[in-house]
């Protein structure tokens, strides 16, 4: 009987062996198949991810050295002598007033154009600060696109860009500050007071004929977009400007 038996397993075992190898070669089929397609999905979302991360690092980069220039700009314009002081910004008489400052000094009267040049450079001073928050709405407006653009452009590339973007809403909201700093610093008393100590002379002219709000405004602007080009120039130029990791690695080349 034992005999039989023994004959009867010994029949089966192939069987029983081949039904067994047919169960692990599917599983491992199916394993394989299902972690292939895993995988396929996996290594699309993985290159995707890689490929984004590429370019989302250039956007930071861009982004983040904006940022460091909007600061750099802001908080050195924004400070007593901030633009009195710097040459590169200090706002001058206007143009059309240099025939007047002319005769002043030719009269003596040196500190009534002084005390108005001054005047206007600390109203923009005063107004500079005020503009950081809108500065930065662009900054964070910068899209990958146009972050790829920037990478490779000029040195002022992407002061240029925000100055495109943000340029219109920028003086549209420097305005009225500029023009409640003309008046807390005395611009428009130290403007009449340029005419009024001309004598007779003064009579001829006619203050309302110069907008000294629309010109500190754009003198404004064109210091604060001026310092934002040099901040970025040293960045793209000197590595001892970048002082994180992103901007060390995005601007490495």
């Amino acid at each position: 009987m034992k005999k039989v038996l023994g004959v009867l397993l010994l029949a089966s075992l192939p069987v029983i062996v081949y039904a067994g190898w047919q169960d692990f070669l599917k599983q491992q089929v199916d394993s394989v198949s299902s972690g292939a397609q895993n995988s396929s999905t996996d290594g699309a979302l993985t290159t995707m991810d890689s490929s984004m991360l590429g370019q989302q690092e250039i956007a930071a980069g861009l982004k983040q050295a904006l940022e460091k220039g909007v600061d750099y700009a802001i908080d050195g314009l924004g400070q007593a002598d901030g633009f009195l002081g710097n040459p590169k910004v200090k706002i001058p008489m206007p143009e059309k007033l240099s025939q007047l400052e002319g005769l002043l000094r030719k009269l003596g009267q040196d500190q009534y154009a002084d005390e108005f040049v001054v005047t206007m450079n600390r109203a923009a001073e005063q107004a500079v600060p005020l503009t950081k928050d809108i500065l930065k709405k662009g900054v964070r407006e910068l899209t990958i696109e146009d972050a790829k653009k920037l990478l490779n452009g000029p040195d002022d590339a992407a002061t240029q860009y925000l100055q495109k973007v943000g340029g219109d809403s920028l003086r549209q909201k420097i305005a009225p500050m500029v023009k409640q700093s003309t008046d807390k610093v005395g611009v428009t008393r130290q403007y009449k007071n340029l005419f009024n100590n001309l004598g007779f002379m003064g009579n001829m002219l006619n203050p309302d004929d110069y907008d000294i709000d629309k010109y500190i405004t754009d003198e404004t602007m064109d210091g604060i977009f001026t310092m934002l080009a040099e901040q970025e120039k040293q960045i793209r130029e000197n590595p001892m400007e970048r002082t994180t990791d992103l901007l060390k690695k995005v601007f490495a080349n």
